[in-house]
């Protein structure tokens, strides 16, 4: 009795929560979600989650995707910010803005952006420039 309630309850809490934006659906607007998105649609807007984003080849985004990590086979066209690694497999086609710690490309993708890395050892010396400017005010 009481060890069926224990099985639900984590079950529930434990799983991972991913969202579907099916092929012939359409969204506009802002998603924001700490689960990860699966998208083989279309979206017109921002999408904001710390979970991984993966574009199917039918998958659309114009807008903005604030994120972690993102592995596209379908099309972007906007301004893509991601801490961690962006992929792109080969029919890819992303245009626009690209800010990412780690980029991995297979030939045949389009990548027509202005793209900048962030990698830690940037990060590390602009937290070390603030520090010092805090020490000297």
């Amino acid at each position: 009795m009481f060890s069926d309630n224990k099985k639900e309850k984590t079950m529930a809490e434990g799983g991972s929560s991913q969202n579907l934006i099916a092929q012939g659906t359409k969204i506009v607007g802002d998603l924001a979600s700490e689960g990860d998105f699966r998208i083989d649609g279309t979206i017109e807007g921002n999408i904001k989650t710390t979970g991984k984003v993966v574009v199917g080849k039918s998958g659309l985004i114009k807008g903005t995707l604030d994120g972690t990590d993102a592995y596209f086979e379908g099309s972007f066209s906007g301004k893509l910010t991601l801490s961690g690694t962006l992929t792109l497999k080969s029919s890819a086609r992303i245009d626009g803005e690209v800010v990412s710690g780690k980029l991995a490309v297979e030939p045949g993708a389009t990548f027509n952006v202005t793209c900048s890395m962030n990698g830690t050892g940037i990060a590390s010396q602009h937290g070390q420039q603030k520090s010092k400017a805090e020490k000297s005010a």
